[in-house]
């Protein structure tokens, strides 16, 4: 049963949901978890895979959050083929115009197959549906050379899962970062500002994606910079007032979605293409933990009383992987995905538990399992 948040609204609270693609079932767990109990946010401040989270717990296309999270946790691929082929061709789409043509005949047009990307569909998931995925994306044409820019489309599907005109209606205020590669400097974007375009400049991590022109500029995925968003609280008006978390200065507690900022990240490989994604992830680890710690000394201790000005809560979201898994936890694979969405949803309820003061919930019993948490 859903709890109802305190009307007195005690705390102003911001959530800072961070990069990392391949395990952010984990964070849609916890989304879901935050529903069930009722946590409300005053800011949302997102930053690479984090954004698409984010948009999919307050913006859905169909307007149930629960459902859009969920399926997001389907959309790994059957372990009996990605065990083979180690890519995951229902996310990352071939680039190019006969490309985007093809896969609007094959997703939005063709009666036949379209029910096989269909969320809601029961024929959308599992061994023959991936087979048949798998095909279809290997007979699409592309225009992929070695003078791309990126080896994928961006975000295909986009507009398929975010209702983006619900976005600027929203209640809490939202933030996406991307780097402008003109300008070389971070951009936000609020709730007012974001449209599909914005999205896929905020998720354009480099080689994956070829860089996202947007107004004639050129964009990459900010977290591939900064993976937690905290500049969107630092600097949101853009005019160095006295406050320095901008017009939140009345923000009280900040809760964290870091999944990159991991040590057990940083591991042998199992293989060419397992050394390829460490490559990627192994710098981020670093940096992921660099921006919490950078953000409370320049901007949360109070250098005369050495305090903190506003809790920071960081939610283990990856505290009850089991260690066995681990080699596996940045795979594609449906087994992956949905295991970190279970444990995503555990971590979120022992959260809210732990915290249900500051995140103005009733008290509560000791959290149950729920059967609801399992994904099919």
């Amino acid at each position: 049963m859903t709890a109802k948040v305190n009307p007195s609204h005690k705390h102003k609270k911001a959530l800072l949901i961070g990069g990392g693609a391949p395990n952010s079932s984990l964070m849609a767990g916890a989304l879901v978890a935050f529903l069930e109990k009722g946590v409300e946010f005053d800011v949302i401040s997102a930053s690479g895979a984090g954004a698409l989270m984010g948009l999919l717990y307050t913006a859905p296309k169909e307007g149930n959050p629960r459902q859009a999270l969920e399926d997001w946790a389907k959309v790994g691929v059957s372990d009996a083929i990605y065990n083979r082929f180690p890519v995951n061709y229902k996310v990352f789409m071939k680039p190019g115009d006969q490309a985007a043509t093809y896969r609007d005949w094959i997703m939005n047009r063709n009666p036949f197959t379209k029910p096989l990307y269909d969320p809601s569909s029961p024929v959308g998931h599992g061994f023959f549906s991936d087979l048949a995925k798998f095909f279809l994306a290997a007979m699409s044409p592309s225009d992929l050379s070695g003078k791309s820019l990126g080896m994928c489309a961006h975000l295909p599907f986009a507009e398929q899962v975010i209702n983006f005109d619900a976005i600027p209606k929203i209640k809490p205020e939202f933030y996406i970062n991307a780097y402008n590669m003109n300008r070389s400097k971070m951009t936000i974007w609020n709730k007012s500002e974001i449209t599909p375009e914005h999205l896929r400049a905020a998720f354009s991590f480099p080689l994956i994606y070829p860089p996202y022109t947007l107004n004639g500029e050129d964009y990459i995925e900010g977290a591939a910079i900064d993976t937690l968003n905290f500049k969107a609280l630092v600097n949101d008006d853009d005019k160095g007032g006295t406050c320095e978390l901008g017009k939140h200065c009345d923000l009280d507690t900040l809760v964290i979605f870091d999944i990159l900022g991991a040590d057990q990240l940083i591991r042998k490989p199992r293989d060419l293409y397992d050394a390829w994604v460490g490559s990627i992830i192994t710098p981020l680890v670093e940096i992921a933990k660099d921006d919490i710690r950078l953000f409370q000394y320049q901007h949360n201790i109070d250098p005369k009383t050495g305090k903190e000005k506003r809790k920071l809560l960081k939610v283990d979201l990856m505290g009850g992987i089991p260690k066995d898994h681990w080699p596996q936890v940045m795979d594609w694979s449906a087994t992956n995905l949905q295991l970190l969405y279970k444990v995503g949803y555990e971590a979120g309820l022992k959260f809210c538990e732990e915290h249900a003061e500051l995140l103005d919930l009733p008290a509560s019993k000791p959290a149950v399992k729920a059967e609801a948490a399992a994904t099919a």
